[in-house]
């Protein structure tokens, strides 16, 4: 809608008099009656009661007579959300003051006395002065003018002129430039889309403009009138555009999505249409859902929002769809289809009656395989039919092999795409084929990191798959569309992505095993082999073991990648795996899936592989590696006094570390340490990832609480950690590798760097105390990273096991600035040596790894010192006492 003029506000302290008085004292009723729980919804009554505050001030009005209403008639007309009587608590009340000819001067002392009131109540008006004609050149120019148009209503005035003004509005708008509005629609909702994402499935959805919000509903509203008049909801379906179950979904979902607004409006006492995390947990208490199913009340309550957002998002996807029809040419000659389905005008495909799908049940799958192959949508007839249809697809029907073939078709087909798998979700048909999935759908997972609730999850995951897919051979770096293009049996994977998180149907942990014995039993009642089923079980229920492992654990130890290897069978059955993680990881979200996680996964994936491939030659491999990097180190030696250098030091490399760099860098590593001399430290700053990150290698003499120290000066200079990379050579050289979030001011980076180096010199020298001058910085940080309510709580676990020679300690908690610094700092006072250090900031909560060792070289053993490190290290992540108000520490 287009932005109309605001009034701006009167002075203060004047008193509402008469009908804005009844406003004021109604608009309190009305409010205590939408909120209550349980309480009816009725949208239209805010704006009725602000229908009454315009027609009481235009007859009381000392200006109007001045306006010669009968030489100039006028109206005050209604438009957007007030004009289709939807208005929410805070909602805007927009105005249209029309006048038959020109805008008299008096006009503004009308609309002074009509608005200001009105901002006497804190109340958002905004407004438009036009002519008849000034109204219709606007809007045949400007979309954004003719859309509240469309929703405009009569309020007050002459009611002849609000007429004149819909008839001019269909006849030379809606009529003759039909082709320019549906275009501008159809556009106009594309950006929109693009811009706020899709609400029906984001964990913190715009109500208003997302997809399944309800401007989508208008643009329903809006498409309808370009046929009929649509001046309410109801219209929809007394026009054709919706069947009368459709218009009841629908109805049933505007009407929970405005209770839900008028409470974000309520709780954040402003118009807002993000519900925001803070908000999820209020909403959820006071419409009164119970923890249920191992569900929090805010996880039901989130559910249930996204299925009637859902609801809209599909009503309207097929709305414009058919819209857009009429704009799109099929080339060349009919297509050949199955018997049963039919095409459609415009490029869409239906059935060729109800009576061939009872004749051929199998069709309802078969319509969408086609859709795939051809790239024509289903028609929204063809959706109805499926819906109304469901009841046929029974046991026998969903373990059909040409039913199986045809969704094993599906899942792989590149072609195949969000639009169809939301359709096969949508209509029902995915459950009715597969009643494992009912326990997942809409369900959400609560926290910042799984951007979708579990189904949608799902079919994001086999879309990442169908990506590889498309993408065409000999691109740079494209490990995984390699190895995708050379898998032999595709649709297994397809259907272990599908069926990877079906086990959290039941909230109880071990989702991953209790999903392989579900997918089992899937797999089995639809035939197939008893090979396929355990490759797809073992696929389900390893699927976190890479990129957990890739993450928490140091993978330049070949201990890992060996623990690693055991658990899976062979070259091929890890190649899959690989392309689940990646596909799973990139349909979590964004927090889940970076270059930076590209890279682990993929060094990992590598090495893996090589113990696999290799088999119990994989230590002796390691050997002729490391043989080979010195022949090659000592064969980059510019001179000899640099080859002597290169033989005194190799002996002082711990094999991690060698494993874990090119001979380049260790040339570079060992030149580096030649100027370290008597200095603090060292240091060299060169660009990663494309320029996206920077790598610092620093290298010092080793003395305890060395990573913490460089912890807390990045964090003192607000340079983000993303990684980081400890080694110690056996002469007592620290080299510590940090991947760094780069400045923000590129400009002044040079200067930023000047300032870290001179602050790491006053901390290594004593000068700089660095908790003081962190303190004031860390408490606002542990503050707004302090865990709310239905977060999980900060938790650490001490793991003697998984190393042979090191005490892991990993640390479950939020990420803020300076929480490396907490942690390492934590283990430095305890007493502990940090050898390895993991940071995972691409899971549920951010997962930080130390691998220590006392500074006697052996494992934290100790019971007591072990609860001592505990409770230590919860105290640092702990927010300050005053932000918490009373809630306990976690």
């Amino acid at each position: 809608m287009e932005p109309l003029t605001t009034i701006p506000p009167p002075p203060s302290g004047r008193e509402p008099r008469g009908a804005a008085q009844a406003l004021k004292e109604t608009f309190g009723a009305i409010a205590a009656e939408l909120l209550a729980a349980g309480a009816p919804e009725d949208i239209a009554k805010l704006s009725r009661a602000v229908d009454e505050y315009f027609e009481e001030a235009f007859a009381a009005s000392p200006s109007g007579p001045f306006l010669e209403l009968n030489r100039n008639p006028y109206a005050i007309i209604a438009l957007g959300g007030y004009g289709r009587e939807e208005l929410n608590l805070r909602s805007d009340i927009d105005l249209l003051f029309l006048f038959r000819r020109k805008t008299p001067r008096g006009a503004e002392a009308l609309i002074r006395e009509m608005v200001y009131p009105l901002w006497d109540l804190g109340l958002e008006v905004g407004y438009a002065v036009r002519s008849l004609k000034e109204c219709l050149r606007l809007a045949a120019r400007d979309f954004q003018v003719l859309t509240p148009l469309l929703d405009a209503r009569f309020v007050c005035g002459v009611s002849v002129l609000f007429s004149e003004l819909l008839e001019a509005l269909r006849a030379e708008l809606l009529e003759r430039r039909r082709a320019w509005v549906i275009e501008n629609l159809v556009e106009q909702t594309r950006l929109r889309h693009e811009r706020f994402g899709d609400s029906a499935h984001l964990l913190e959805p715009h109500l208003k403009e997302g997809q399944g919000g309800l401007r989508d509903y208008h643009g329903l509203r809006w498409a309808a009138r370009l046929d009929h008049e649509v001046l309410q909801a109801r219209d929809l379906e007394y026009a054709g555009w919706l069947s009368h179950g459709e218009f009841e979904e629908l109805w049933g979902a505007l009407r929970f999505v405005w209770r839900v607004r008028d409470h974000l409006h309520d709780l954040a006492r402003r118009r807002v249409d993000r519900l925001h995390f803070e908000h999820q947990i209020a909403i959820a208490e006071r419409l009164g859902y119970p923890a249920e199913g191992g569900q929090q009340p805010v996880e039901r309550f989130l559910g249930e929002l996204h299925r009637h957002m859902g609801v809209i998002k599909r009503l309207h996807l097929a709305c414009m769809r058919e819209l857009a029809a009429p704009r799109v040419r099929r080339r060349g000659a009919s297509p050949v289809l199955p018997e049963g389905i039919a095409a459609v005008p415009g490029g869409f495909l239906t059935f060729a009656g109800p009576e061939a799908i009872l004749a051929r049940p199998e069709i309802l799958v078969r319509i969408f395989t086609e859709s795939a192959r051809l790239g024509w949508p289903l028609a929204g007839e063809a959706r109805r039919l499926i819906r109304e249809f469901l009841h046929l697809v029974d046991g026998r029907l969903r373990t059909a092999p040409a039913v199986v073939r045809a969704l094993e078709s599906l899942l792989v087909h590149p072609q195949a795409g969000e639009a169809l798998l939301d359709d096969l979700l949508a209509t029902g048909l995915l459950e009715a084929l597969i009643p494992e999935f009912r326990g997942v759908a809409h369900r959400i997972q609560y926290d910042e990191y799984h951007v979708y609730p579990v189904d949608r999850h799902l079919l994001h995951t086999v879309i990442a798959l169908q990506a590889l897919a498309a993408r065409p051979p000999g691109g740079v770096d494209d490990l995984p569309g390699r190895l995708y293009r050379e898998l032999p049996r595709k649709g297994l994977l397809h259907w272990a992505a599908l069926l990877h998180d079906i086990g959290k149907a039941e909230p109880a942990p071990g989702h991953a095993a209790r999903g392989a014995e579900i997918v089992r039993r899937i797999l089995a009642e639809r035939g197939f082999s008893e090979a396929d089923r355990e490759t797809a079980a073992f696929l389900v229920r390893e699927h976190l073991l890479l990129i957990q492992t890739a993450t928490r654990r140091d993978i330049h130890d070949e201990e890992t990648a060996l623990v690693c290897a055991r658990a899976i069978p062979d070259a091929e059955s890890l190649k899959m795996l690989y392309l689940l993680t990646v596909a799973d990881a990139q349909a979590t979200g964004p927090a889940a899936w970076s270059d930076w996680t590209a890279h682990l996964l993929e060094e990992f994936f590598l090495k893996v592989l090589n113990v696999l491939e290799q088999g119990d030659l994989a230590s002796r491999r390691t050997q002729e590696t490391i043989a080979r990097k010195e022949q090659a180190l000592l064969a980059s030696a510019a001179s000899e006094e640099e080859r002597r250098r290169f033989r005194e030091v190799f002996p002082l490399l711990s094999p991690r570390y060698l494993l874990a760099m090119e001979p380049g860098e260790i040339a570079a590593h060992v030149a580096l340490a030649a100027r370290l001399g008597g200095r603090g430290f060292v240091w060299e700053i060169q660009p990663a990832s494309g320029g996206k990150t920077r790598r610092l290698t620093v290298c010092a003499k080793d003395r305890p609480g060395l990573v913490a120290s460089l912890a807390g000066v990045f964090t003192l200079n607000g340079i983000h950690i993303l990684d980081v990379l400890v080694f110690t050579w056996k002469n007592g050289v620290a080299l510590d590798r940090f991947e760094l979030r780069p400045p923000p001011d590129p400009i002044f980076e040079e200067e930023r760097w000047e300032r870290v180096a001179r602050h790491l010199e006053e901390v290594l020298a004593g000068r700089l105390d660095l908790a003081s001058a962190l303190a004031p910085r860390l408490d606002a940080a542990r503050a707004a990273a302090r865990p709310r309510a239905g977060r999980k709580p900060h938790r650490v676990r001490i793991d003697n096991t998984s190393s042979s020679f090191f005490t892991l300690v990993e640390v479950f908690t939020y990420d803020f600035p300076g929480l490396l610094y907490c942690i390492a700092d934590a283990l430095y006072r305890a007493g502990l040596d940090i050898r390895v250090a993991k940071i995972a900031t691409q899971v549920d909560q951010v997962l930080d790894v130390f691998y220590v060792r006392d500074l006697a070289g052996g494992k934290l053993l100790e019971p007591e010192r072990v609860a001592a490190l505990e409770r230590e290290i919860l105290k640092r992540l702990a927010p300050p006492e005053s932000s918490r108000k009373g809630e306990p520490t976690p």
